[in-house]
């Protein structure tokens, strides 16, 4: 499983290269050609194409991002305070399981007339072969009045340095992206701190599960 191996320490560099994404995202080259003498404006047919997304050929970067999505862009997460349900789940129920805690969140938040002022996150503490470690989380601008009790808490969320990576698709297929970010780390031996985070630009609970839109941050020492 390679979100284990993503989790592990990985040699420090602080000095980091710009952008897989950016260099896999240039537009191919078009077929060699005996340029004009003089240049002519480009008519409607000749428009320069978009952006092409990053090749599939490129080991390090998934095949479905698009133009534009972030793989190994430097971010900093700021301070912020979370509403949170802790648990363990195994790797072949994890959606769903993920899915029934965002639920679980979203009615206690009802209850207590509060409003998540930010997207649903996962972050994953620990991990092994057979599942790992969450807190499925939602942002609040402020704490409740009634304290949570049982699995659910209020505390802090991860902050500071990390590198921001997308991915496109599944939950099931986030392995190879997990194996994409493992391969950009090593190659630019960059030391990630023991965990993860996984926040969902799209609504895990309402959205097509086979379109999920994830940014994965990996805070960095």
């Amino acid at each position: 499983m390679t979100r284990i191996r993503l989790a592990a320490p990985i040699a420090v560099v602080l000095t980091l290269a710009l952008p897989a994404l950016q260099a896999a995202a240039q537009p191919a080259p078009a077929p060699a050609q005996t340029p004009p003498a003089t240049p002519t404006p480009a008519g409607p047919a000749e428009q320069m194409p978009p952006p092409a997304a990053p090749s599939p050929a490129d080991p390090t970067v998934p095949q479905k991002l698009q133009a534009g999505d972030a793989f190994g862009e430097q971010v900093v997460l700021p301070d912020r305070t979370i509403v949170y349900l802790k648990g363990h789940t195994n790797w072949d129920t994890a959606f769903d399981t993920l899915v029934d805690a965002f639920k679980s969140l979203h009615e206690y938040l009802d209850k207590q007339g509060i409003k998540p002022n930010g997207l649903a996150m996962t972050i994953y503490t620990q991990t092994d072969d057979t599942g790992f470690d969450f807190q499925a989380a939602l942002p609040i601008a402020e704490s409740p009045k009634d304290p949570p009790k049982g699995d659910i808490a209020v505390g802090p969320a991860p902050s500071g340095k990390a590198l921001k990576f997308v991915h496109r698709g599944s939950y099931d297929a986030m392995d190879s992206t997990y194996e994409a970010i493992t391969n950009y780390l090593d190659d630019k031996q960059i030391e990630a701190k023991d965990l993860f985070i996984e926040e969902y630009a799209t609504d895990p609970v309402a959205a097509n599960a086979d379109k999920l839109v994830v940014n994965v941050f990996v805070p960095i020492k």
